[in-house]
């Protein structure tokens, strides 16, 4: 039996002689009414999103984190429900159906895709989610596609009845595509909420003949305080241990104070903007 692109339709591949019924049933496993996966296997959320795209028939446009994964976001869960723009609206489990209007510039195509820009795509997020969430996604958003807040606040402007505008406000007062992982924006989120100052992102440090040696996550470089997060790979790998000291060492012979932060000392929120607010003052910020 030849390879088959999966997701696929069983259906067509039935049709064209590419499979049989037995070894439909034998080596794969429907995914949505009509679309079908090899048995075992797990869809990420570009393919959970155009498995969605191929349950309507080819019809719908991806939204949301659909369209946010096919535009190359990371961080999006493959289990996270398929978003779809359509006309369906009784949708099998895992998939959203919304049934918004959408204008004629607000979709791009992307391969046989047609999934919302991604400015269209930070409104509906921004509107639809959470605050926290909401600045998280659009944060990776901005990342993966340098979708400016302008774009957003544009889309925003040919809507003006649309549920959820304020939340969006909320959210794009927020977002900075810097962030390169959604628990930097957390930890960016958590310093502003405590009252301190809104931090830059990705702050380049050059050594003395110019050359970039480190690049900050956020920090403050009139005061020369900057914050990290940690990831697992920080205090699991002792490579990126060993160059995390080195860097460090660096750092602070060019004058950096740097706080470094875990998911655990997030979760103490209190005490971690605390130890940065005194680290600010320590350094000149009239706060």
């Amino acid at each position: 039996m030849d390879a088959i692109d999966w997701p696929f339709r069983a259906s067509e591949q039935l049709a064209a002689g590419a499979l049989t019924i037995r070894q439909l049933r034998r080596h794969y496993q429907a995914v949505y009414p009509g679309v079908w996966i090899p048995r075992g296997a797990e869809l990420d959320a570009a393919g959970r999103a155009r498995a969605a795209w191929l349950w309507s028939s080819r019809r719908g446009v991806l939204g949301g984190l659909s369209a946010a994964a096919t535009l190359g976001t990371r961080w999006i869960e493959g289990e996270a429900a398929a978003e779809l723009v359509h006309d369906n609206r009784r949708p099998p489990a895992g998939i959203i159906v919304h049934t918004c209007v959408l204008e004629s510039d607000e979709v791009v195509a992307r391969g046989d895709l047609v999934l919302t820009t991604p400015a269209r795509t930070a409104f509906d997020l921004g509107r639809r989610l959470p605050t926290t969430e909401a600045v998280q996604r659009i944060d990776a958003l901005m990342n993966a596609t340098h979708v400016k807040a302008a774009d957003i606040e544009c889309i925003g402007s040919r809507h003006p009845g649309a549920r959820g505008l304020r939340r969006l406000r909320r959210a794009l007062e927020l977002v900075d595509g810097g962030a390169e992982s959604p628990y930097e924006s957390l930890t960016r989120l958590t310093l502003i909420r405590a009252g301190l100052p809104v931090p830059q992102t990705q702050i380049e440090v050059r050594n003395a003949v110019g050359r970039v040696f480190a690049r900050l996550d956020m920090g403050w470089p009139e005061w020369k305080v900057a914050v990290e997060y940690d990831g697992a790979q920080h205090w699991t790998d002792a490579r990126q241990r060993a160059w995390d000291i080195e860097r460090l060492a660096e750092l602070e012979a060019a004058g950096w104070l740097v706080i470094r932060v875990s998911s655990a000392m997030l979760a103490r929120s209190a005490a971690t903007t605390d130890r940065v607010r005194r680290a600010l003052q320590a350094r000149g910020w009239p706060g």
